[in-house]
């Protein structure tokens, strides 16, 4: 019987202030809002608008696209061609476990204040879902898989994003924050996410990778297996990286990647399990808001036990 290594990190960095955090033991799945997407007024989607069930790919673009606040629910499986805009105050939410998009994806494109939930994201020609200059962004229990390019991709100048409760398999472009090096004009003070409770299932890489955003908070997700990259903190980023599972992860998260320079990640509290120990150095801005962690050591069943579609 081969033998498991265990090891749990301290702070293996500096993060300026700490922020007003819990520790728990094991909880079940919650379905409330935490992290960035509280800030700047908060998140609330399509409110308390009657909800409209979409059912096919044309009445979902429509609704998407309309204005004012809607509360869209999406039954059964729907397939899209290319990125369909997302307008700001809007609830996407699929119906069930069954919901799904498949083929191609959904553009958060000069909105705000928009959810997506409980939704499968299949085949994506492009992106799964796309966030460009804005805010206040919440996506939370969906599944991703086999699709082109990136399942979650964060960029321009959008900012107060929170990623819940979502899993990933098999895929291999996970989640971008940033696209590219040159872009500090727009990015800088801005990209600030935050990643937790999320299930990394077999993927590769980007989990994500970072440009400029500081401080971005990844905490208590589950890295399974992953068979690249966890966490890449590059061009002026900062990033914490707190009470995570890593099991079969060799590279549980390093600074700088590809042409990328290295950036500032703070580790702490983090659980390895025959994993490496990852990479960290440099200092990280305090974390504004409160929150509830659970123990590192409880991550992988509360994870997997919650994460994905179906919860709601």
């Amino acid at each position: 019987m081969s033998t498991k290594t265990f090891r749990t990190t301290v702070l293996s960095a500096v993060l300026l202030t700490c922020a007003a955090v819990t520790v728990q033991p094991a909880s079940a799945a919650s379905f409330a809002l935490t992290g960035w997407a509280t800030q700047g007024g908060g998140t609330t989607g399509g409110g308390g608008a009657a909800p409209t069930t979409v059912t096919t790919s044309s009445a979902l673009i429509s609704a998407m696209k309309a204005a004012g606040p809607a509360v869209i629910k999406v039954s059964g499986s729907i397939s899209l061609s290319g990125m369909q805009k997302v307008t700001s105050n809007k609830t996407v939410i699929g119906v069930g476990s069954g919901a799904t998009i498949t083929g191609g994806g959904l553009n958060i494109s000069e909105s705000s204040n928009v959810i997506i939930r409980n939704l499968n994201f299949k085949n994506w020609s492009d992106d799964g879902i796309n966030v460009q200059y804005s805010t206040r962004v919440w996506i939370d229990h969906n599944t991703f898989s086999n699709g082109y390019d990136g399942a979650v991709d964060i960029k321009r100048a959008s900012d107060y994003v929170t990623v819940s409760w979502n899993k990933f398999f098999s895929h291999n472009k996970t989640m971008l924050l940033g696209h590219s090096d040159d872009n500090g004009g727009e990015d800088r003070g801005k990209l600030r996410v935050t990643y937790h409770h999320n299930w990394f299932a077999g993927t590769n890489q980007r989990h994500p990778r970072v440009r400029f955003g500081n401080p971005v908070h990844v905490y208590n997700n589950y890295y399974a297996s992953v068979s690249g990259y966890g966490v890449a903190s590059t061009k002026e980023a900062g990033v914490l990286v707190e009470g995570n599972y890593f099991e079969n992860t060799k590279d549980p998260f390093h600074r700088g990647e590809g042409d990328s320079p290295a950036a500032n990640l703070v580790a702490r509290s983090n659980q390895f399990v025959n994993s490496g120990a990852g990479a960290a150095g440099g200092s990280v801005k305090s974390i504004p808001y409160s929150y509830t962690m659970d123990s590192a050591s409880s991550v992988k069943s509360t994870v997997s036990g919650g994460a994905g579609t179906g919860k709601i």
